[in-house]
């Protein structure tokens, strides 16, 4: 008799109960224990490792529990896997797919203990995809109805969750205002009305020792007692709750709590705000839709392994075509111009490249879940939507997309190998619309392969996992100089093959040293690997060993 491994998977969407001694995840995996127990006779053995997740939404894949499920079918370790009812495993026909494909794969079915179908059958997987749409269902509209209820009680005035703003503590479905933090708030809104500029108000903040609210968050790692940022203090003085107001995305609604500033003088200071970041704009040109662009917008941020900034640069072409770039600024300044650690990247490439760098990042679905910490389900879809416009690669608005991108850079560091970009909290909560102490900053930070390799004056720049940058016309050359020499080693003369091939013989003779290459550089040439100034120009001006080891030393140079 086949001994069938059977492995239990329990979960529970909220924490509620599971503190009790004998709790819903208890119950479920008693019931599947009792069911193995009663197919004993058909050689179904219960596994002892237990898959609970307690506390976990069904909607993602992404649970601890789940994750080592997988992995020890993934290794053949499990046969069967159990759950009392099938939406205990996924609510998602995606997920679900996905599921199959890695359970066919390793010849592991799936039994729902309550609802009698097994997934061994072709039947038994038509009932479970039915079963599966009306799961899936059922979460949509119990979002949905969420969402309308929010919408709903914000549109009365009500508050419904979420951090907390300075000044105020939560009332039930209200706030009130809680001194001394309250303080701190009107000081910050006097101190704009006085100075109208958000620089000299965080400089004043700062003389004045104020700091951010301390706050343990539901992960026990305890955040703010520093001092407030640009953004922070951006973010209080453009906040409606301070005017008693309560915003639902882009609309504003009469809150029920009581205003910490006269709506009045809350008003004004918006006006003031955005004749402000009206004026701040230093823009050189326009773009096709009417607003100002600039024209180097990554300059003054770029830093090289040396601390050298990259300052922008350009030349023209004979048919006066201008060609920008960023120059470490001792190149630029003379300082050391010969220095060969020195950078001068093509600029619209490098912003290109960033650009894109940035939108999968935010793109990911685990830096949306988590870029707002303790974020609501309600406010990670708002904060998806409101990043749409920032990774769109739709042609009508990529360009736009491009340019808010490369307005969320606050410093790169570029070395060779390697380049780390550093988003500004100030834009990115701007952008946003939330409270910058809600940031988590372990997501403002993204590092990535880096290369630029030189072909001829061209310069390629290969950012995270680009593909291969091949040297075709390297690797042309060297399969012609390997028949070049076949034909040589046949009794062919130089001008013989010059005359077959229709080259000159210089050419041949040029070519056929390229037969002489290490095998590994040939292979590194292959996959795209090969130094940086190793091409087909670089070998015909230079001489080159044909010991092998010789040639790697002299090759790891370029």
């Amino acid at each position: 008799m086949n001994r069938i491994r059977c492995a239990i998977y329990t979960r529970k969407s909220s924490e509620e109960g599971l503190e009790q001694e004998f709790n819903s995840l208890d119950a479920q995996y008693e019931a599947c224990a009792a069911y193995i127990a009663s197919q004993k006779a058909e050689g179904w053995v219960l596994l002892p490792e237990r898959y609970d997740d307690g506390g976990i939404s069904g909607g993602s894949m992404e649970r601890p529990g789940l994750q080592r499920l997988l992995a020890d079918i993934d290794r053949g370790a499990v046969d069967q896997i159990l759950v009392y009812k099938i939406d205990r495993l996924t609510r998602s026909l995606a997920d679900f797919a996905k599921m199959v494909e890695r359970l066919d794969a390793a010849g592991t079915s799936f039994v729902s203990v309550t609802q009698s179908f097994n997934t061994a059958t072709s039947m038994g997987r038509l009932t479970l995809n039915m079963l599966l749409s009306f799961a899936q269902f059922e979460r949509e509209v119990t979002a949905e109805r969420i969402r309308d209820k929010i919408a709903a009680s914000k549109k009365k005035g009500l508050w419904m969750g979420a951090t907390v703003p300075l000044g105020y503590a939560a009332d039930g479905r209200s706030l009130k205002i809680a001194e001394p933090d309250a303080e701190v708030i009107r000081t910050i809104y006097d101190l704009y009305l006085k100075h109208r500029n958000t620089r000299t108000v965080k400089e004043a903040v700062d003389a004045l020792g104020l700091k951010t609210p301390v706050r343990t968050l539901i992960s026990g790692r305890v955040k703010g007692g520093a001092a407030f940022s640009y953004g922070h203090v951006h973010y209080i003085l453009s906040n409606p709750v301070y005017a008693g107001r309560i915003r639902h995305h882009a609309n504003v609604y009469p809150g029920q709590h009581p205003p910490l500033i006269a709506p009045e003088v809350w008003d004004s200071i918006q006006d003031q705000l955005q004749s402000n970041a009206v004026k701040g704009r230093t823009f050189t040109k326009r773009n096709r839709s009417g607003t100002r662009a600039s024209v180097s917008p990554l300059a003054g941020k770029i830093y090289d392994q040396t601390g050298d900034r990259l300052t922008p640069s350009h030349s023209k072409t004979a048919k006066g075509r201008k060609l920008r770039y960023y120059v470490s600024h001792r190149l630029v300044r003379g300082t050391a111009p010969r220095d060969p650690a020195g950078w001068r990247l093509p600029a619209p490439e490098l912003e290109d490249k960033v650009a894109d760098l940035i939108r999968r990042h935010l793109n990911r679905p685990d830096v949306r879940a988590s870029i707002i910490c303790n974020a609501t389900a309600d406010e990670t879809a708002a904060i998806g939507k409101r990043l749409a416009g920032l990774t769109t690669t739709s042609p009508d608005t990529a360009a736009e997309a491009k340019r808010l991108c490369l307005g969320l850079v606050d410093r790169i560091d570029i070395a060779p190998g390697d380049i780390r970009i550093g988003l500004s909290e100030q834009q990115l909560t701007q952008h946003l619309e939330v409270d910058p102490a809600r940031i988590d900053e372990t997501q403002l930070t993204i590092r990535s392969p880096f290369q630029h390799r030189k072909r001829g004056v061209e310069t390629k720049l290969l950012i995270g996992d680009a593909a291969p940058d091949i040297d075709v016309t390297l690797l042309r050359n060297i399969a012609r100089a390997h028949r070049y020499f076949d034909l040589v080693k046949s009794g062919r003369t130089f001008s013989e093959i010059a005359d077959t091939e229709g080259v000159s013989k210089r050419r041949v003779q040029q070519l056929i040293e390229l037969a002489f290459l290490a095998p590994d550089v040939i292979r590194a040439v292959r996959e795209g690997r090969q130094p940086v100034g190793l091409t087909s120009d670089w070998l015909k001006r230079h001489a080159f060993s044909p010991i092998w080891s010789e040639q790697r030393d002299a090759f790891a140079a370029l």
